[in-house]
């Protein structure tokens, strides 16, 4: 295994447009609502529903004739008509893994390694009886491997559904992903194996938006309002939709020719808040103040009325460090777009020591680069036919779980809570770190279980 220094962003700004020759060629098409006029005019111009929402008005639609969306756009039936983008939402990273390890009983990585939930003070929470049960959590993301031993048995594998085309929900590439990573930093169950989530006990919906890394607007959109429709309207019913993915645009779309892909996005997460189901958004880790950037904008970290995550993380952990609210190297900022901090690891740690750190009493230890140690573990995919893998990475991808999962806490006690409420009650349990009252590093502060459900 390369153990260089790397990069671990799930946030770029790379983007491309569908290829001119792809056959056929699929369009977001944005109505006041959708219902059967707009169905025969899909129709009539020589096209296919893939995917359409009456309450949102958004739809996904594809068809091989060249003048299909002058068609739908002649025929009144739409606001707007816009061929479908992919963006690589989440950069290829190389990542620091566990080797393929017999998982024992009473194996709690967090007791000594999985310093994040020790950082929201998860275990006071706990202690106090919310775990996150009975609260839906869908996963707006890649691949979920569904029969890992931290999250089977907190999956609906019934609700889950993947958007990519050719693809269930539960594949993806490679031996991290991302989607399997950041469905543990919410609920990895409190099962004595392993690693354990800030709210083990909720419930988790895999939606595939995502296949490595990668994604269309469309893909997205739809992913997003399957998941804020209830159960009993075919949906994912997700109470909490969190989305550790992202890109950043020119405002407008400039030459990406993203603007309007952009506003129906932004339309998808109005609907999923008009709905009562709370949209939590990793800020990006490309650096930038966004408040300084306003020929620029953050998606889905700045669509519509969600909410946005930036990420801290310690140096040093594993020297004794607990620094864990250090703004993060890489995180997104801005007053106007943060809502609340959470951990989502680092790796700024100079040098290529190795360190070494018990799993927990008497069952074995990891030696790595310090620095990975800064990071944060989670469950991963793995290789072959493994069901007990565990990942370090990093990120504004790894702090958005977090919060998502506070934010479960506090709907398990309040469960009749309104959206107002609950993004309220997350910002007013956080500590005020950074400049006194909302700063653009922490937004409103930094996430705290312990104090969420007080």
């Amino acid at each position: 295994m390369d153990l260089r220094r790397t990069l671990v962003f799930s946030v770029v700004v790379a983007v491309g447009a569908v290829s001119a020759q792809a056959t056929p060629r699929t369009y977001v098409v944005n109505a006041p609502h959708w219902g059967q006029d707009q169905a025969a005019a899909v129709a009539a111009a020589g096209g296919s529903v893939d995917f359409s929402h009456d309450g949102a008005g958004l739809a996904v639609v594809s068809s091989e004739a060249d003048d299909f969306a002058a068609r739908l756009r002649a025929s009144g039936a739409f606001s707007s008509v816009d061929e479908d983008m992919v963006v690589e939402w989440q950069k290829p990273t190389q990542t620091v893994a566990l080797e393929e390890l017999a998982v024992t009983p009473n194996d709690h990585y967090y007791r000594y390694i999985q310093w994040a939930p020790q950082a929201v003070d998860a275990p006071a929470a706990w202690d106090a009886g919310y775990t996150g049960r009975g609260v839906r959590v869908a996963i707006v993301d890649g691949g979920i491997h569904s029969t890992h031993i931290d999250l089977r048995t907190n999956l609906d594998v019934a609700a889950s559904r993947s958007f990519v085309p050719g693809f269930a929900f539960n594949q993806d590439t490679g031996t991290l992903w991302h989607g399997t990573h950041v469905a543990g930093i919410v609920a990895a169950a409190n099962n004595s194996i392993g690693s354990v989530g800030i709210a083990p006990d909720a419930t988790l919906v895999g939606v595939k938006v995502l296949h490595s890394g990668s994604g269309s607007f469309g893909w997205v959109i739809a992913g997003i309002l399957y998941a804020a429709t209830p159960l009993a309207e075919g949906g994912g019913g997700a109470d909490i939709i969190n989305m550790s993915l992202g890109a950043v645009f020119p405002r407008g779309g400039g030459n990406t020719g993203a603007g309007p892909l952009v506003a129906a996005m932004a339309k998808a997460v109005n609907y999923a808040d008009r709905h009562g189901v709370l949209v939590v958004s990793a800020a990006g880790n490309d650096g930038l103040d966004l408040d300084q950037s306003a020929s620029l904008i953050s998606v889905p970290a700045e669509s519509g009325s969600g909410i946005a995550v930036s990420s801290t993380g310690p140096v040093g952990f594993a020297l004794g460090a607990t620094n864990f609210r250090r703004q993060a190297s890489y995180t997104n900022i801005g007053t106007s777009v943060i809502h609340v901090a959470a951990p989502g690891g680092d790796f700024a740690l100079p040098g290529n020591a190795g360190c070494t750190l018990p799993f927990s009493t008497g069952s074995g230890s990891a030696t790595i680069p310090c620095w990975a140690f800064d990071m944060v573990i989670s469950t991963s995919r793995g290789s072959g036919a493994s069901i007990s893998s565990y990942t370090w990475t990093a990120g504004t991808s790894m702090a958005a779980p977090a919060a998502s999962a506070v934010a479960a806490l506090i709907k398990q006690k309040n469960p009749g809570i309104s959206l107002g409420e609950l993004k309220a009650k997350l910002a007013q349990s956080a500590d005020d770190e950074g400049k006194k009252g909302t700063d653009p590093v922490y937004g409103k502060g930094f996430v705290n279980a312990g104090r969420a459900v007080q």
